[in-house]
């Protein structure tokens, strides 16, 4: 399981309880790191039991790993610092006592509300891949733009470019899904902020 960002999940669900056999959990986004295009990432790496022996090991600092080193099969190190880009952990840390189980879970909440908000906004103007059953999406939802490069030989990265014109810096793109934009507009954007932007991708 992609944990990425899980503003859809906190406080809602778990990998766990979905069923995810191995799940990282990236602290961008979700727990106040800034996801600054390819960085920092850092955070643990949670799998079921059965995959527990085969978890990377380090040859000179102990991890503390279940099981013992000895009853393992690791694949060795996979990075040089055993814990990652610890110096980033309080940042998480204190976002996490500050907003408390409560807000953390309304964060989840609201990051869903807002996604879906714009994925409405936007509907009429560009196709919403992958809704849910009830025609709704998760905390982040993709805009298909691959008609304007048939039409007018317009890429993603177009638009992406056009819309610092309008102040905002370019979505993700184009991931998971070729020729679109993913957008997510997490728990702190405003209504007048999200307004902006829709009504930036609208005039594009």
């Amino acid at each position: 399981m992609d944990g990425a960002n899980t503003n859809a999940h906190v406080g809602l669900t778990s990998p766990g309880f979905i069923g995810a056999d191995v799940c990282h959990l990236n602290l961008h986004k979700t727990f106040c790191i800034p996801h600054g295009r390819g960085g920092p990432g850092m955070g643990p790496i949670r799998v079921k039991k059965h995959l527990a022996p085969f978890l990377p090991s380090h040859p000179v600092i102990a991890t503390g790993g279940i099981p013992a080193p000895e009853e393992a099969q690791p694949l060795g190190a996979i990075s040089a610092a055993p814990w990652g880009s610890v110096l980033i952990l309080p940042i998480s840390y204190t976002y996490i006592c500050m907003m408390g189980s409560a807000g953390l879970t309304d964060a989840s909440k609201i990051a869903i509300l807002n996604a879906n908000y714009m994925a409405k906004h936007l509907e009429k103007h560009y196709p919403v891949l992958f809704r849910g059953v009830n025609g709704i999406v998760a905390h982040e939802f993709i805009i298909d733009l691959r008609g304007f490069k048939n039409t007018a030989g317009i890429e993603p990265e177009d638009v992406a470019k056009r819309l610092m014109d309008y102040g905002f810096h370019g979505p993700t793109i184009p991931w998971p899904v070729p020729g679109t934009l993913m957008i997510g507009p997490t728990e702190s954007e405003s209504k007048a902020e999200m307004d902006r932007f829709c009504d930036a991708l609208i005039s594009i």
